[in-house]
């Protein structure tokens, strides 16, 4: 049986990685929005590590409604990217121009 530490290693990593994304990749802005959704992911990870293990399905139901708002947020971010891309003819965030 996998132990709760396990699962929370896991969810722990995921986040780390997300983080990474965010910090070392900051000129594309799709990957900063994919690492925000991992990191939504993990935490939602964690809501249900926590509901398995209490035996409470609050946490479960947290989840659901942190990933109904976070499919929101991908559709509205990529919204805003396109008219950004229209617009501007570029998705360089403001630190790669700053680059330049």
């Amino acid at each position: 049986m996998i132990s709760q530490f396990q699962f929370l290693m896991v969810a722990i990593i995921l986040l780390f990685i997300s983080f990474l994304g965010i910090v070392l990749n900051r000129t594309n802005i799709i990957i900063i929005f994919i690492s925000i959704e991992l990191m939504v992911l993990s935490v939602n990870f964690n809501f249900i590590i926590y509901s398995y293990f209490l035996d409470d399905i609050l946490g479960e139901l947290f989840s659901l409604f942190f990933l109904t708002i976070g499919a929101s947020e991908s559709a509205i971010g990529l919204a805003i990217l396109i008219s950004f891309f229209k617009v501007r003819k570029s998705i360089l965030t403001f630190f790669a121009l700053m680059k330049n």
